[in-house]
């Protein structure tokens, strides 16, 4: 079975400049409803008000949405989703610092904790959580984010390191580039490949449990117009050429010629894995979450406010 949340796309439509229409986001969700397990009000960022006043249109719909408390909304609003046994927490996505959204967070879950035992009242949903600290800081029931396709589609992958013979999901978990197209390979301790060996041999360790292989690419000049690709041969890839050509430019780091720099490059995957396929790169950071997700405690669990010790992730 898949469960399903629905996220209404308002954060997504304020950046684009677009308007979502209500009517046609409530007939979206009663004709898929039997595929959608949970859906979010239409909220306005900006302005908690209209926000509310979709969360009401949407209940005399027949529907029952999820409200959302945006860190810029004035706290009166926080006590109205605590009426509800499930909302979110939202618009802290971008333009804050881990540390106003710690600070914002640490207020919120105060007044949602504020019971004898420290539980939860209700459970809470996180948009964009993409810090492990915040993710693995509060109770949340749900959270999402992007990072783990944006990690992977930018070349990383996440790596838990091992403590006393266990994996540790934690803070100092590794986000490791791999690409082979990523210009982090010229920085020391940046790229798998200028880790220090005994490192090198702790991912490998990993990624062999996980069923899962570095790979290795090779690159070469060859004029797009008239060469036709050979098996396991591809162009590389327009939104990766800048980051290979630079390397080849200004590094050296798969030939000599600086000339290569303003050529097409194909790409010879001499062993399919992680640096030469981000689709595997992905399943990997799924893993990774799926693994996180089932190394934390059960929901619910008591939440007290403390200051921030060792990693800052526990309170």
């Amino acid at each position: 079975m898949i469960n399903l949340f629905l996220d209404s796309g308002a954060f997504s439509a304020k950046s684009k400049g677009v308007e979502i229409d209500i009517g046609e986001y409530i007939k979206f969700i009663k004709e898929n409803k039997k595929y959608i397990t949970v859906y979010a009000n239409l909220d306005v960022i900006g302005d908690a008000e209209a926000g509310w006043k979709n969360q009401k249109i949407m209940e005399d719909a027949g529907l029952s949405p999820l409200p959302v408390y945006h860190i810029e909304d004035d706290i009166s609003y926080l006590y109205r989703c605590l009426e509800y046994p499930y909302f979110c927490l939202g618009g802290m996505a971008t333009g804050y610092t881990t540390a106003q959204r710690r600070s914002f967070l640490d207020m919120c879950f105060e007044i949602i904790c504020n019971t004898i035992d420290g539980m939860p009242k209700c459970k809470i949903h996180g948009f964009g959580m993409t810090s492990l600290e915040l993710l693995l800081r509060y109770p949340w029931y749900s959270v999402d984010s992007t990072s783990w396709v944006l990690t992977g589609r930018f070349g990383s992958v996440f790596v838990p390191r091992k403590v006393n013979g266990s994996y540790v999901y934690d803070e100092s978990s590794w986000k490791v580039t791999v690409s082979n197209q990523s210009p982090d390979q010229i920085e020391e301790g940046k790229h798998f490949n200028t880790f220090a060996p005994m490192e090198q041999n702790m991912i490998l360790q990993y990624l062999k449990e996980k069923g899962f292989k570095i790979g290795k690419s090779e690159y070469k000049e060859e004029n797009r117009k008239t060469y036709k690709l050979q098996d396991g041969e591809r162009w590389v890839n327009s939104a990766d050429a800048p980051a290979v050509r630079e390397m080849i430019e200004e590094f050296h780091i798969y030939a000599p010629n600086k000339l290569l720099a303003m050529r097409d490059m194909v790409e010879i995957v001499i062993e399919p894995g992680l640096s030469n396929d981000y689709k595997q790169r992905d399943e990997l950071n799924i893993i990774y979450f799926m693994d996180l997700e089932r190394s934390l405690p059960s929901w619910p669990w008591a939440w007290k406010r403390t200051s921030l010790s060792g990693f800052g992730f526990r309170p």
